[in-house]
């Protein structure tokens, strides 16, 4: 199957050879091998060397269809240890694959490479891939297409063309630089200086009018938007002009169509929507903006733009300037009303198949923290002489080094971790009220929390008011699952289940967590292996907001993790 993506010529630090199979049979095989070479990339009337995949940013668009094989031979051609996580993949049987360092795999050091080889099954829809090391991710990232089986159509009208539109966040430094200051001095991270539209931050920012990412449109047709969140660690909301949006997909599964005119993403999300040309021949901004839930905390204030041209305008005027396009109006950056009010629109189409009996009935609290210093220090530059931090039932995840967690699982390897991750929090509170400065500090561990395969889990998420309200992005590697409800405050046990959607749930992959409230999941543990769950907002894992779950074998070897592949990094 041919890749088709578009060249940005940016500098190159990594580079991919990518090989496709469907069925048993090779389509095509795409060979591409590349070096670094000293090129920048110019935004914002800066320069700046980044990281990059085949010497593209973003990086090379994966479309495949539902039960093609991926071979993906990685070389790290760059000067920092790197893995890839193909975003929503199921992974069955195969954690090997997934990607996280450390988790399933020790990372890809400097010169050397790695195979990936997985299987799509049963999915299909708009999921993307990234770097998961540290912040590698800023710039290391595409979208993954999955288009239906042969001979199989969409649930919904097909549109008359599709665009993949990637949202990310741009620095006018070395974002691992960004990262390592940050975690020398125990502050929060400089933010962003703009966001972009596939690589672009378009014309609201100095120095980028000329290469503003443009969707041309014939009056009159539909357009399926491919939405992708690759931002670092912003929530995004994201409106066109005059013309509205019929939401058809979100993380690789569909839902009931409703209209909407504002859409809200977290990192880490997709969403497809369906856009009719039916306005006036123009030209029409494509905007994203920050939704900032957490009061009193930095955050990128600017506005990306994109162009929805149709191609029966004029794009100058007489004099020979370009025509402005319109601008969409966008909520505030607060606005959490009309955040909840969109995602409270999704229902899936996946009827009769939510887990009803529960045998894992699991409470997590989502929390930053604060860690006090004994004395004013450069490395406590956080509120008040402290280093920030965050944790899940207040334990701060902590990624091992000298063996990833599978590999430690399948050599046997001890004291790599535990399998003590607490099912509910070991202190109850008022986690949305005034918290005690006593509960701001976690523990630490590599603690992960084992399942049996097969079992039906439930996992209320509940955010807290320690350190500040947010809405996290929690993402749960190798599952898709259900989210049969949320709410705001302290989850009640003996009142809010009754209000779960336990009929039309939407599937996702990665689910916000209601600001100062609680949402609720449900799905099978069915796929064996190590499994990380995780805030994706990337400053946050790197605080230790994560856990593991560790799914044991079922019965046979169809049931079993795989073995591991060939040429494995070893730590």
């Amino acid at each position: 199957m041919e890749i088709h993506s578009k060249k940005y010529g940016l500098f190159l630090g990594l580079s991919l050879i990518f090989t496709f199979a469907a069925g048993f049979a090779i389509a095509e095989i795409h060979h591409h091998e590349f070096v670094i070479e000293p090129k920048a990339v110019s935004r914002l009337c800066r320069t700046q060397q980044i990281m990059t995949v085949n010497g593209q940013f973003p990086g090379p668009t994966l479309e495949v269809h539902n039960g093609d094989t991926l071979v993906i031979n990685v070389k790290n051609a760059g000067k920092y240890d790197i893995s890839l996580h193909w975003h929503g993949v199921r992974q069955l049987r195969n954690p090997w694959a997934d990607g996280p360092e450390y988790v399933t795999q020790c990372p890809i050091k400097p010169g050397g490479s790695y195979t990936y080889r997985f299987t799509i099954e049963n999915q299909e829809g708009t999921l993307w891939w990234h770097a998961h090391s540290k912040w590698l991710r800023a710039t290391v990232y595409g979208a993954l297409i999955i288009y239906p089986k042969l001979g199989y159509s969409y649930p919904f009208p097909k549109p008359t063309r599709e665009f993949p539109l990637i949202l990310g966040e741009w620095w006018n430094r070395d974002p691992m630089q960004v990262l390592r200051q940050s975690m020398i001095t125990g502050a929060a991270p400089n933010v962003s200086d703009a966001y972009t539209i596939n690589g672009q931050p378009g014309d609201l920012y100095g120095c980028s009018n000329k290469d503003t990412t443009i969707f041309p449109v014939e009056a009159g047709e539909t357009i399926l938007l491919r939405i992708i969140n690759a931002a670092l660690n912003q929530e995004l909301f994201f409106a066109i002009a005059n013309h509205q949006m019929t939401v058809v997909e979100a993380d690789a599964a569909y839902t009931k169509p409703f209209t909407t005119n504002v859409v809200m993403i977290g990192p880490g999300q997709t969403t497809n929507v369906l856009v009719t040309a039916n306005q006036p021949p123009g030209r029409y901004y494509i905007a994203a903006t920050a939704y900032a839930s957490a009061p009193g905390v930095a955050f990128d204030n600017t506005t990306t733009t994109a162009v929805l041209e149709y191609k029966s305008a004029a794009c100058k005027t007489k004099n020979g300037s370009p025509i402005k396009p319109i601008l969409p109006q966008l909520p505030f950056w607060n606005d959490t009303n009309t955040a909840n009010a969109f995602t409270a629109q999704f229902r899936g189409i996946s009827e009769g198949k939510v887990p009803l009996e529960i045998h894992e009935n699991l409470f997590f609290t989502v929390s930053l923290g604060l860690i006090n210093c004994s004395r004013p220090s450069f490395r406590c530059q956080g509120p008040n002489n402290t280093r920030f931090t965050a944790s899940m039932n207040n334990v701060s995840f902590v990624l091992p080094r000298r063996n990833s967690i599978l590999q430690a699982l399948y050599q046997n390897t001890p004291g790599v971790f535990t399998t003590d991750f607490p099912p509910v929090p070991p202190v109850q509170f008022d986690y949305t009220g005034q918290v005690s400065r006593a509960m701001w500090t976690p523990s630490r561990g590599t603690k992960l929390y084992k399942l049996k395969f097969g079992s039906h889990v439930q996992i209320v998420l509940q955010n807290t008011n320690i350190s500040s309200i947010e809405d996290h992005p929690m993402h749960l590697h190798g599952y898709q699952f259900f989210v049969v409800g949320s709410g705001k405050g302290n989850f009640n046990p003996q009142r809010d289940p009754a209000n779960f959607n336990l009929v039309d749930p939407p599937v996702r992959n990665t689910v916000g967590t209601t600001p100062g409230g609680w949402v609720a999941i449900r799905f099978v543990a069915d796929n064996p292996g190590v499994w990380l769950m995780h805030c994706h907002l990337d400053v946050h894992i790197g605080w230790g907001l994560a856990m593991a779950f560790l799914v044991e074998n079922g019965f046979g070897e169809l049931n079993s993790i795989q073995v591991p592949p060939p040429g494995l990094p070893q730590c």
